[in-house]
């Protein structure tokens, strides 16, 4: 392919050298651009600045360089039309036949906490995303190279073949446009952050996201479907997308979404902590001043549905609590490290996933979005941590709470905030007893948990996801011990349900908010 002209202008320069080398020895003349081209001169690659080819300098310190007739003419003109031919050879206009370039790091700098709005908007890519949408446009005549990781594959036809196949200038388009996309959707997203007005922030007319594959999946919810999991462009510190998997088999659909349960419930504690999931509903919590202990607890509310479950730790598992846990056939583990010892003793069970995720207690100032997707669209609500305040609810009944009861309704408001809707908690001493999950009534979900927490239920405190809509499933939980309720408050019988609490002597708070999970 002698005669050839490739223009290679990129910030992220990994493996750029030696691909202009590789494209040198096949003969194609290299034209770039400032950083690209002293780093291509330097390692003895011969190339002709860009202000060469236009006749023009850059100038603006930098913003123009390329965008020039001779430039974007040389990647649009078609080499099948006669009257393109005609006209670039009237304005002396020389084909380009393969762009390679990537674009300013603006995810890398406003990732920087330092970065102020002025350093991030001199950091969005004008000329170069003008350069990859001009060349994916006109795939059919010029290469378009956008990812490092595809210059080998280019090289490889072009030594092979003579040229790139036609099934491949198509491919690398479509990346070269999702590439764009997915640049453009970054810029656009900080910018609305920035914006003062919170209404227009969190609700845009338009909403676009910004995801990157990190993995494909051994499958999806079923084995017959295909999936993969992906991860915003910068994932929170303490998200399961900036963990890492030390050991076991590949992850499946069910497996990511068990583990996310997991651990959103385990980093919202601050004293050690156990969680079991499974079917992403948490089914044995346990609380106490050692992981081992937790562990225990966990693993003794609900010893039969731990069995293949998910188990998410809020401490480094020492050995001891490996030991323990080596004993249940689990799915998954996840904490934010694995002492020696224990990565030791679970290396013997080589299916078991071991995955580590720096622990980091969501800051409650910030917010997120959860999205569901329905038919046709999306469902999109604000996702901010929760800020617990015991202090601020109001208790209903004549008797209040002891210090143990207090201890214990925070608890299970806590891990009832993660269960399924209508969503029901028993607990006792920092540990669950019985969770009654994704009924239909609420009745229905007080009757699952009593059956699971049996003779242990007595002493034992109930919170409840939304308020009781009748009094039955009160009474049902004062017959069999229950000394303490807490709940959101707001049913139109209200009075009739703090009523039946006075009679059996059972404490009941209001905290005045729900925590629905559909």
């Amino acid at each position: 392919m002698k005669g050839k002209k490739a223009l290679i202008s990129v910030s992220n320069k990994a493996g750029v050298v030696i691909f202009a080398q590789e494209l040198e020895t096949m003969g194609w003349e290299i034209v770039s651009t400032g950083g690209t081209a002293r780093s291509l001169r330097e390692a003895g690659v011969k190339v002709k600045d860009i202000s060469e080819m236009t006749g023009f300098p850059e100038i603006l310190d930098g913003r123009l360089k390329t965008l020039h007739p001779k430039v974007h003419g040389g990647i649009l003109g078609r080499r099948d039309l006669p009257l393109h031919g005609k006209q670039m050879a009237e304005h002396a206009i020389e084909p380009i036949d393969l762009v390679a370039v990537n674009l300013y790091p603006f995810p890398e700098v406003i990732a920087r906490e330092e970065t102020t709005l002025e350093e991030a908007i001199e950091n969005i890519d004008i000329g170069g995303p003008t350069m990859v949408r001009a060349a994916a446009k006109n795939y059919r005549d010029v290469i378009i190279v956008v990812d490092p990781s595809a210059y080998s594959m280019v090289v490889e036809e072009l030594r092979r073949e003579g040229d790139v196949s036609p099934s491949t200038r198509f491919q690398l388009a479509v990346d070269a446009f999702s590439h764009t996309a997915y640049y453009d959707s970054i810029i656009s997203n900080y910018l609305r952050q920035r914006l003062q007005d919170e209404k227009k922030r969190l609700f845009p007319p338009t909403i676009t996201f910004s995801f990157t594959r990190v993995q494909d999946l051994r499958y999806g919810e079923n084995p017959q479907q295909r999936a993969a999991f992906y991860c915003e462009p910068l994932p929170l510190a303490a998200s399961i997308a900036s963990g890492r998997q030390l050991q076991g088999k590949e992850l499946s659909f069910n497996n990511v979404n068990d583990l996310h349960a997991a651990w959103e419930l385990a980093r919202e504690f601050e004293k050690p902590v156990a969680v079991a999931v499974k079917h992403t509903n948490p089914c044995g919590v346990g609380s106490a001043p050692t992981l081992l202990e937790a562990y225990r607890k966990a693993y003794n509310a609900d010893p039969v549905a731990i069995f293949g479950g998910i188990v998410a730790l809020n401490r480094e598992v020492d050995e001891q609590t490996a030991r323990l846990a080596s004993k249940t056939f689990l799915e998954v583990i996840v904490a934010p490290s694995f002492s020696r010892d224990a990565l030791k003793i679970f290396s013997a069970k080589k299916d078991l996933r071991l995955f580590e995720v720096p622990l980091e207690k969501p800051a409650g100032k910030n917010c997120d979005y959860d999205f569901k997707k329905v038919s046709g669209g999306l469902l999109l609500q604000e996702d901010r941590p929760e800020i617990y305040s015991p202090g601020e609810w109001m208790c209903v009944t004549g008797r209040k709470p002891t210090e143990q009861e207090m201890r214990d309704l925070l608890f299970a408001l806590i891990v009832v905030k993660h269960v399924n809707s209508n969503a029901v908690v028993l607990a006792k001493r920092l540990q669950t007893l019985g969770i009654g999950a994704g009924q239909m009534s609420r009745v229905g979900s007080v009757r699952i948990a009593l059956n699971q927490a049996g003779q242990n239920v007595r002493g034992s405190v109930m919170a409840s996801d939304a308020f009781f809509p009748f009094k039955d499933g009160v009474e049902i939980a004062a017959a069999e011990g229950v000394t303490a309720i807490v709940q959101p408050g707001g049913s139109g019988v209200d009075e009739e349900v703090i009523a039946t609490c006075e009679k059996y002597n059972i404490a009941m708070l209001f905290t005045g908010k729900r925590y629905f999970k559909h």
